[in-house]
């Protein structure tokens, strides 16, 4: 089988055959995605090296996004989420992508930066000086701390320093900024932070207090851009509408904070399933949405091009990594990343942020044609389903009839299980 992203019917396999499909168009061993069956995921041994106390281990549902097409490579995407319509959103949006060549991708270094926090500086503006005069000292300090890292071609690129006022007083603040190669970089940047500490405070002529790095990771972007066939996506008047309700979500706090969890579904889901830190990615990517007039704005833009079509863009801070931490750790965030065939951190911050931006699409393209229920709540109708006590044979009755009454609620489940389960029975 050649190396595809294409492929129809996969919601109608069983899981195992879809396990095994996926990672034939992969073009990779069934085997190296074995981890992906429960049964040979996370164990509780490993459970409990990774983190304290440890009492269970929670499953996450792990989806596969179809259709991706990244810089001209075809892509299986491996998504960890527990929201219905996720996966099938992006699956459909990079089906769209696909029409004109799918996404096309760029990234900065890997710059992660470490901030020295200087207090009781008398003269702060000279202490800032200072600092910088002290350049080159305090960047051989820091690189001294990991010479693999600097082996690899890493290690501290620049050192910046900011005057920052406060209520409880005026910082003098400086900023490491790290090249990390292909970790997410917390480790190492941290440990350089707490080396050069000592010394700074000294230059400065002040106390060193907080030595840590920040989630604030804007030298460290990752880019996608894709063009959205206007004929697939409905017509000219939907393209109108796209670029209408992607304008609100510029203007309006209010709209942006629901247009960029709608691009957090996607990426939060591949950082998840790689085994990187959730945590850290959306506090960069929400940070950066604060625009240079300090309001609050959408990550994403929506543009009609020349010929018609709808244009998507989205730029955000991505620290993600493939050395250290889960990524190496876990089981199932190592076959995630064999899937996806990535070699390099870069690489697998433009797939995430390529996914963002399809998630993204496939939510405002929706929000302008039917709304968001339709689509969403059918998928959602299975979950229903099944916890209002549907067997695997009754679920699909069950949703038709959730859906055709527009109440995808649990006592109406209920209710229409009961009464299937009585026709049977009769």
């Amino acid at each position: 089988m050649s190396h595809t992203s294409r492929i129809p019917g996969l919601r109608d396999l069983p899981v195992e055959a879809r396990r095994t499909l996926v990672a034939e168009s992969a073009g990779i061993d069934p085997q190296r995605v074995a981890a992906f069956a429960p049964e040979h995921g996370m164990g509780i041994g490993l459970a409990d090296h990774m983190i304290e106390n440890v009492v269970g281990v929670l499953g996450v549902p792990l989806g596969v996004a179809t259709n991706f097409v990244v810089n001209g490579r075809e892509v299986l995407v491996p998504m960890a989420s527990e929201e219905a319509s996720v996966v099938a959103a992006a699956s459909n949006a990079a089906k769209v992508a696909r029409v004109h060549g799918g996404f096309s991708t760029s990234s900065t270094e890997a710059i992660m930066q470490a901030q020295v926090q200087v207090i009781g500086v008398r003269d702060p503006e000279a202490g800032r000086l200072r600092l910088l005069e002290a350049r080159q000292e305090l960047i051989e300090l820091a690189n001294a701390q990991d010479p693999q890292l600097v082996r690899l071609g890493g290690g501290v690129r620049d050192i910046a320093v900011r005057v920052v006022g406060s209520r409880a007083g005026t910082y003098v603040v400086a900023h490491l900024q790290v090249d990390v190669r292909d970790a997410m970089g917390a480790n190492a940047v941290n440990t350089m932070a707490e080396a050069v500490a000592d010394r700074a405070g000294q230059i400065a002529g002040g106390r060193t207090l907080l030595r840590i790095l920040t989630n604030k990771a804007d030298l460290r972007l990752s880019r996608a851009r894709a063009v959205f066939d206007a004929e697939t996506l409905g017509g000219a008047a939907v393209v109108d509408d796209i670029v209408h309700a992607a304008a609100l979500a510029e203007a309006d706090p209010y709209r942006a904070a629901t247009h960029n969890k709608g691009i957090m579904n996607g990426i939060s889901a591949v950082v998840l399933a790689t085994g990187n830190d959730t945590r850290a990615v959306e506090a960069g990517a929400h940070s950066h949405a604060i625009s240079s007039g300090g309001r609050y704005t959408s990550l994403s833009r929506f543009e009609e091009d020349a010929d018609g079509n709808l244009v998507g863009t989205l730029e955000v801070p991505m620290p993600v990594g493939l050395v250290g931490g889960a990524t190496k750790l876990h089981p199932v965030a190592q076959a995630a990343i064999a899937l996806l065939g990535v070699t390099t951190a870069a690489e697998l911050a433009e797939i995430i942020v390529a996914v963002g931006l399809a998630q993204n699409l496939g939510a405002v393209r929706a929000l302008a044609t039917e709304g968001i229920q339709r689509g969403h709540m059918s998928l959602h109708a299975r979950n229903v389903a099944s916890t209002a006590g549907a067997t695997a044979a009754e679920v699909p009755a069950v949703v038709a009839r959730l859906v055709a009454d527009r109440m995808v609620r649990a006592d109406h489940a209920e209710r229409v299980l009961a009464e299937l389960r009585s026709g049977s029975a009769s």
